[in-house]
């Protein structure tokens, strides 16, 4: 999306402020690549430990410490948004997986707000959250929807297991995992199960007059919007129509629609709260140790069905929804993998 507004965008200013924002975030990314991902020895205390930090507009991190754990509100709602945000998608890994935040271990959440000059992102860096304000032509305040934290703390927590590469297959898988658990703190917050969900992630974030929903539908890709300067959602979700691309880390962004809508058919499938048997599926999947860190669709699908096949066997319902969620979206699965 950014690399369209960066190319085609009628405005120079927002063209100016999207090829900013693009180096920034890949500045970041490399950042993120190179670090460590062993977890320390797991504490006792299931505790959050969050602090918000305010950057000033500036692009230097951590930036001024606003609110520390069990502080009181600062009064700015990008920041206690930030800090409240942090405690919900701690909350729903304690919960739901009985995960100690994002390494599993108790690792301090910190975030920074008001990072840069209008800046159009939020992302995980390897080490906290950042959030731009957005520039209120396109994108408006990324600390607005919790599915927006959820999906890059949770950048976090594929760092801290299997560490999927990013780039092609692995990485649109990276990003699909982020938005299957992003969407489920949502789901899992408002307390709407499978049926009532919305399966967007990011509604709210685009600005007045934007003509779109979202960023992206798991229910529906390719959905998401359809703008004059964002143009059209370019989301596949069947592998017919995956895109071969170098661009965007080979489609990382673009082909998380596949996987995306696989989830979701698997989640509507099995009906109830999608955290609690889908989710649990691909959380197993995420954590148990099996994936390769390039891992493609096919890999990551034939995972899940033994995953699934582990947690409730291989006649269930929930298994046989997870086998035909993938052929449903194309990625074909081994044949012993299927019977």
């Amino acid at each position: 999306m950014l690399e369209r507004i960066a190319r085609d965008a009628e405005d120079p200013a927002i063209r100016g402020r999207a090829r900013r924002t693009l180096a920034l975030t890949s500045a970041q990314f490399a950042e993120r690549r190179t670090a460590v991902a062993g977890a320390p020895s797991p504490s006792e205390d299931f505790v959050p430990h969050r602090t918000i930090n305010d950057a000033g507009h500036r692009e230097d991190l951590p930036g001024r410490t606003v609110r520390a754990e069990g502080a009181p509100a600062t009064g700015d709602p990008t920041a206690d948004r930030a800090y409240d945000w942090l405690g919900a998608t701690f909350d729903f890994f304690e919960a739901v997986y009985r995960r100690d935040s994002i390494d599993g271990a108790g690792l301090a959440m910190v975030s920074t707000v008001h990072y840069g000059d209008k800046y159009d992102n939020a992302f995980w860096n390897g080490e906290q959250m950042v959030y731009g304000d957005g520039d209120g032509v396109l994108f408006t305040d990324f600390t607005a929807p919790l599915d927006v934290t959820g999906h890059e703390l949770v950048h976090g927590v594929t760092q801290y297991t299997a560490n999927l590469e990013y780039y092609g297959q692995s990485g649109a898988l990276n990003e699909s995992v982020s938005d299957v658990f992003g969407s489920l703190v949502k789901q899992w917050h408002l307390g709407h199960s499978a049926d009532r969900a919305d399966w967007l992630i990011g509604q709210g974030l685009l600005a007045p007059g934007v003509s779109g929903v979202a960023l992206r539908s798991m229910k529906a890709p390719g959905t998401a919007y359809d703008d004059p300067q964002l143009g059209k959602d370019p989301q596949p979700g069947h592998m017919d129509d995956y895109v071969e691309t170098y661009r965007d880390n080979g489609g990382v962004h673009i082909n998380s629609g596949i996987p995306n809508h696989a989830f979701y058919l698997a989640a509507t499938a099995i009906g109830g709260n999608a955290w609690e048997k889908a989710g649990r599926v691909w959380y197993e999947t995420l954590t148990g140790g099996s994936l390769a860190t390039d891992v493609d669709f096919a890999g990551f699908a034939a995972a899940t069905l033994r995953a699934a096949t582990a947690l409730y066997g291989a006649e269930a319902v929930e298994t046989k929804a997870v086998n035909r969620a993938w052929t449903g979206v194309g990625v074909s699965l081994e044949a012993n993998e299927t019977q």
